[in-house]
């Protein structure tokens, strides 16, 4: 049986004004959640790097569960588990920003660790030798270097967790792939909407790659 198949340029420019409304959720879902993991991931990844067990093995077990299993089954907990374990709803935004959060903070912390440990000992010695306190230095010597060194990797985190939130449309929230769904459901054209919400994901994500590149052009990331 012979299929044929033309790709309607016009339908897929006519999605667009009704997937744009999608653009702010997929931000601040993206957004917020790595805010809120940041915050997160500082946190644990100092607690990776304690001499202190007690603070190290909570650490190492938050990093490898969320680091070790989806995205979407973690989104799927919190909205629907949660729930009977708090006695409340949770609504979608809050689980997709929660979900964001916890995922994207077990990758910054190992990102944190990493940071932190590249920063060569001598620096450490260094700073104890003039007179600054471990606190000190780790405030004015270690962590300023540190955080340069991983604005790379906390960019490519960030492209990661935009994407992530496509997955999010299983729970109802509005974000790109979910008013693509719901545009779909009267038109009919899938191929076109998704090519759109595809070139949408591709804008955001090539615009903040754009500026991490500036980012390192201006000397704020790497040596």
């Amino acid at each position: 049986m012979d299929v044929t198949f033309n790709f309607d340029w016009a339908a897929a420019l006519a999605s667009i004004p009704h997937l744009l409304p999608g653009v702010p959720w997929t931000l601040l879902i993206s957004f917020g959640g790595l805010a809120i993991g940041f915050i997160i991931g500082i946190i644990f990844g100092l607690m990776r790097i304690s001499p202190l067990r007690w603070m190290r093995w909570p650490a190492i077990v938050y990093i490898e569960v969320f680091r070790g299993t989806p995205i979407l089954v973690q989104v799927l907990f919190i909205f629907y588990g949660l729930p009977q374990l708090l006695g409340g709803p949770i609504n979608a935004l809050t689980a997709g920003i929660a979900a964001i959060a916890v995922n994207s903070g077990a990758y910054i912390s190992e990102i944190v660790r990493g940071g932190v440990q590249s920063i060569e000992r001598g620096q450490r010695e260094a700073a104890l030798s003039l007179g600054l306190s471990r606190r000190q230095s780790f405030r004015y010597i270690i962590w300023p270097q540190a955080l340069r060194r991983m604005v790379p990797p906390l960019g490519n985190q960030a492209i990661i967790s935009i994407k992530d939130t496509s997955l999010f449309s299983v729970i109802g929230v509005g974000e790109l792939v979910r008013q693509g769904q719901i545009y779909i459901a009267t038109t009919f054209t899938a191929m076109e909407v998704y090519f759109m919400v595809a070139l949408l994901y591709l804008a955001i994500t090539w615009t903040l790659s754009l500026l991490l590149t500036q980012l390192e052009r201006r000397g704020l990331a790497g040596e």
